[in-house]
């Protein structure tokens, strides 16, 4: 059994389930490019794989995840994929587990990943964990939207809802992964279920400047700020990189270099607080 997760702590938490239940016994295998974010057209081929690269390097760039994109780096989920492929045409036993939580990151990782697996349908199966009640650590229940916040012993209850990716899906899903790659927007939102719509790259900027305040504060600050109050948010990374676009164009002032997050501090320059006090 082959388990196929969107996150790096997801890793971690399957793992320790594993430990638990001899029956999930397998390999954990990541999916790490955020596919939530950043250009799609001709993402399978060579031209569009590069494209894709050299946008995540620019975004990347002196940031605290620089070098994360450069080519031979460990993140390339294209061989992940054509590893994958390999090993489940060598043995016609195996079976690949895809575990997903309702995040715009996992079903986009999901939809990405399916292009590659139409030829295995009746041996590829399923795990959305879709507005699904778990109890947390606590004993409290809650509806989690990130497999890592879920306990370990509650993946042992989670198992049963294992299925088999239908033939349907797939055949509509990659279609409407295709629509998306299509419409050349840089930021995709979870509406409910596996629904996906896309806007801009700025999509996040203004709620992002809500954060920026008449006092100097650390690039950081604003970012955590906003991944724990925004209603919409994606990983800090980008966020970092659209701040550091929001700054180039001269409306904030800026002390430091902007190059990792806790390199630079910003603030609403004297007369925008003035307007806003106003």
């Amino acid at each position: 059994m082959i388990h196929i997760v969107f996150n790096e702590a997801d890793v971690n938490v399957l793992n320790k389930a594993i430990e638990l239940d001899a029956t999930l016994q397998g390999t954990v295998v990541q999916i790490k490019d955020d596919y939530a974010v950043g250009p799609l057209g001709d993402v399978y081929r060579g031209e569009g794989i590069a494209t894709r690269r050299e946008w995540w390097i620019q975004v990347l760039a002196g940031g605290d995840y620089d070098g994360k994109a450069d080519e031979g780096s460990a993140v390339d989920d294209n061989k992940t994929a054509a590893e994958l492929v390999g090993t489940l045409r060598r043995n016609p036993d195996e079976i690949i587990w895809i575990w997903a939580a309702q995040n715009k990151h996992d079903v986009c990782g999901y939809y990405w990943l399916l292009h590659f697996l139409k030829e295995f349908q009746g041996r590829i199966f399923i795990l959305y964990l879709n507005n699904l009640p778990f109890f947390n650590e606590k004993g409290s229940i809650f509806y989690p939207t990130w497999l890592h916040t879920i306990p370990p012993r509650e993946f042992l209850k989670a198992k049963k809802l294992a299925r088999p990716i239908t033939l349907s899906e797939f055949e509509m899903d990659p279609d409407e992964w295709t629509r998306l790659c299509n419409e050349n927007k840089g930021v995709r939102l979870l509406e409910g279920g596996k629904k996906l719509v896309q806007r801009d790259y700025d999509f996040y900027d203004v709620e992002l400047k809500q954060f920026i305040s008449k006092d100097w504060q650390k690039a950081g600050k604003i970012i955590g700020q906003f991944l724990s109050k925004g209603k919409h948010t994606t990983g800090d990374a980008y966020l970092l990189w659209r701040l550091k676009t929001i700054i180039s164009g001269g409306e904030y002032d800026i002390q430091g270099e902007p190059k990792q997050m806790k390199d630079f501090e910003i603030k609403r320059k004297a007369d925008i607080v003035e307007q806003v006090n106003g």
